[in-house]
């Protein structure tokens, strides 16, 4: 690693324990510097932080803003009181990463400076359930959603150099959303994440995490979920137009085709709005949107008609060709027709 090449720990800090100064110790005795943010832990923990901040640069929020928040405070300080160039790499407070994979993850940044390098654990043994299970589901989520295949989604072992500190600072969200949607703006924007194997260590069963499985799960999953709300009721409405136009004609393909535009203006409207927040340029986005909407009905006639064919019933066939249609249409909406353009800050 270069000698004049600055090496910062930046550690988000919610009622910490021991752990937090012995983390620290090790890392100063490795040369880094260490910025630590008390994200609002109370004053039953000031001596702690103080104690730190006789070696440490210890900034504090008054009240808990969450962890992304925490770690967008700890960025802010870094470039206001860093000069590049500078290699910053963001551990728990729990004790959970080791020193020598902080330096692993670090020195990986140094050599691709351009990307993330995420410290990914293995989850080969002992892990708590919750832990394993959630990591399973926004692995797969992420995958779906990107099209980019990454291990350990829910890290919180990343390193990265001073060119990625202002977008990493845009990304929306505070709490334990950020981190996914980091994940979520790279891979949309094409820019590098790269992985590295850690030792998967979990103290207690994971019992010093301030992750609430209900509450922050929702904020990972929301944009998905919002999705999945408003194809659900363009699904009503196309579902219900389609089963009163075929009983009245008797006309499958147009009681479809009529169906399919009516709900595509409602869906429309939900995802832009709702779902994926783009304003402006609607008529840039509406073409995009019919163009796509052309595509899925071809594909949605075609499927509709080889099922009745195949013997299923119309109103069923309608239900089985619709689901094998939603994650297409997902996809593409969310990297081709409501993708989100990069802004710095």
């Amino acid at each position: 690693m270069k000698e004049n090449m600055q090496k910062i720990v930046l550690i988000p800090a919610y009622k910490p324990q021991q752990e937090l100064t012995e983390l620290t110790a090790q890392l100063q005795q490795n040369g880094f510097s260490v910025v630590i943010v008390n994200d609002g832990s109370g004053t039953e923990y000031d001596l702690i932080f103080k104690i730190l901040s006789s070696s440490s640069h210890v900034i504090a929020h008054a009240e808990n803003k969450g962890k992304g928040q925490a770690l967008k405070t700890g960025m802010n300080y870094i470039r206001n009181h860093f000069k590049p160039p500078y290699l910053v790499v963001t551990a728990d407070a729990d004790g959970q990463h080791k020193i020598n994979d902080i330096i692993r993850v670090i020195h990986e940044a140094e050599l691709h400076p351009e990307s993330l390098i995420l410290g990914s654990r293995k989850f080969d043994k002992n892990v708590p359930f919750r832990s394993q299970f959630g990591n399973t589901m926004t692995r797969f989520v992420y995958q779906l959603s990107t099209g980019v295949k990454i291990h350990d989604t829910q890290t919180g072992l990343r390193a990265f150099s001073d060119k990625l500190i202002d977008r990493l600072i845009s990304v929306d969200g505070s709490r334990y959303e950020y981190e996914m949607n980091v994940l979520m703006e790279f891979a949309r924007n094409h820019t590098g994440i790269r992985e590295i194997w850690i030792e998967t260590v979990y103290l207690n069963e994971n019992a010093s995490s301030h992750f609430d499985a209900v509450r922050d799960s929702f904020r990972i999953y929301k944009e998905i979920l919002k999705f999945s709300a408003s194809s659900f009721i363009s699904f009503l409405m196309d579902y219900g137009l389609f089963c009163l136009l075929s009983a009245m004609t008797g006309m499958l393909v147009f009681s479809n085709i009529i169906a399919r535009v009516c709900s595509s203006v409602l869906n429309f409207t939900l995802n832009q709005k709702l779902v994926f927040g783009i304003k402006g340029n609607t008529a840039h986005s509406a073409l995009k949107y019919f163009s796509l909407a052309v595509v899925i009905l071809f594909c949605n006639t075609l499927i509709l008609k080889a099922l009745a064919i195949a013997g299923i019933r119309t109103f069923l066939a309608k239900i089985i060709t619709e689901i094998l249609l939603f994650i297409f249409s997902y996809v593409i909406q969310h990297h081709f027709v409501f993708r989100k353009e990069h802004k710095t800050i």
